[in-house]
């Protein structure tokens, strides 16, 4: 029981120390004035910029990416490039080939732009059409109504009372996901 208690206080105090880390590193980037928000969570970190100019938003990026990491660094902390992902909304109609962003400066490699992004269970694209997000909750909900199917295929299967129930709680989760949007 001790031990349990004693791994709960730490695990408390680490979240404290990346609560406080956060804080500190979104005031130090209004300090530097540059224009970018950050939204962290214990393992995973989220940077917004806008501007009309891709070049100047890459511009932004990069000095972002390079404090935060350099700062991270500090701390003994370390950003996993392998990891880092780009994306761009845009409002342009046709084609959008955002350019990669280049961290070759920093020794870090470069990063490409991404064509979908998932966020919290939703699926954006570049449009914000979201048809990516509908694409793969219809074909995971219809999955899962082949699988209730096989279910009451046997001789001794669920009845159909049972398969309403199953479609109740489980399909229509999955299909309804995101469904406010």
């Amino acid at each position: 029981m001790l031990a349990l208690v004693k791994n709960l206080c730490y695990y408390l105090l680490f979240l404290l120390f990346i609560f406080l880390l956060c804080y500190f590193l979104e005031k130090f980037l209004k300090i530097l004035k540059i224009p970018i928000s950050m939204i962290s969570f214990v393992d995973n970190g989220l940077f917004i910029s806008q501007n009309k100019s891709i070049s100047h938003l890459n511009a932004n990026i990069f000095c972002n990416y390079n404090v935060i990491s350099s700062l991270l660094l500090e701390f003994g902390l370390i950003v996993e490039h392998r990891k880092t992902d780009i994306f761009h909304f845009s409002r342009l109609h046709g084609v959008f080939n955002p350019p990669p962003l280049d961290l070759s400066s920093i020794r870090d490699p470069l990063l490409l732009p991404k064509e979908t992004w998932k966020y919290l269970g939703f699926i954006f694209d570049h449009k914000l059409t979201f048809r990516n997000h509908i694409n793969f909750y219809s074909n995971k909900a219809i999955s899962t109504i082949k699988c209730i199917k096989l279910l009451g295929n046997s001789s001794r299967g669920i009845n159909s009372l049972q398969k309403k129930r199953l479609y109740r709680c489980c399909t229509l989760l999955i299909t309804l996901y995101g469904f406010p949007l």
